[in-house]
C-alpha cells in the first residue's frame, strides 16, 4: 500500500476507534463496573463478608430479623439472601449464609 493511503487507513482508524470509545464507557467493558476494579472487588474489605456490616451474623442481615429492609427475595418470595452498600456506593449481594454472589457497581458521580 502506498505511504499515503497507510497514513489515510490509520486515520481512519484512529477515527472510528475514538468515536466507539463512548459506546464501550457503557458496555460490559467499562472498568468502572468491572470486578477487576478494586472498589468493586470483593478483597475490597468493604465489600468482603468478613466485615461485620457484611456478615450473615449481623442481625441487620439475618433472615430471622423480621424488621430488616435488605432482604433479597426469589419470584416465590422466599428470602435468598440480603444486601449491603459498602462506603464507595457498591451494593454487595450476598446469599444467606455470607457468600457475596453480586454486585452493583457504584454510580459514577
Amino acid at each position: 500500500m502506498p505511504p499515503t493511503l497507510t497514513r489515510l487507513a490509520t486515520a481512519a482508524l484512529a477515527i472510528a476507534a475514538a468515536a466507539a470509545t463512548p459506546a464501550l464507557a457503557d458496555s460490559a467493558l467499562d472498568y468502572n463496573a468491572s470486578p477487576l476494579n478494586y472498589q468493586n472487588s470483593e478483597m475490597n474489605y468493604d465489600n468482603s463478608s468478613l466485615n461485620y456490616r457484611n456478615s450473615p451474623y449481623n442481625y441487620e442481615n439475618s433472615p430471622y430479623n423480621y424488621g430488616s429492609h435488605n432482604g433479597v427475595f426469589d419470584n416465590s418470595g422466599r428470602r435468598i439472601g440480603y444486601e449491603v452498600q459498602a462506603p464507595s456506593g457498591v451494593v454487595n449481594i450476598f446469599d444467606n449464609e455470607g457468600k457475596r454472589i453480586g454486585y452493583q457497581p457504584a454510580k459514577r458521580r
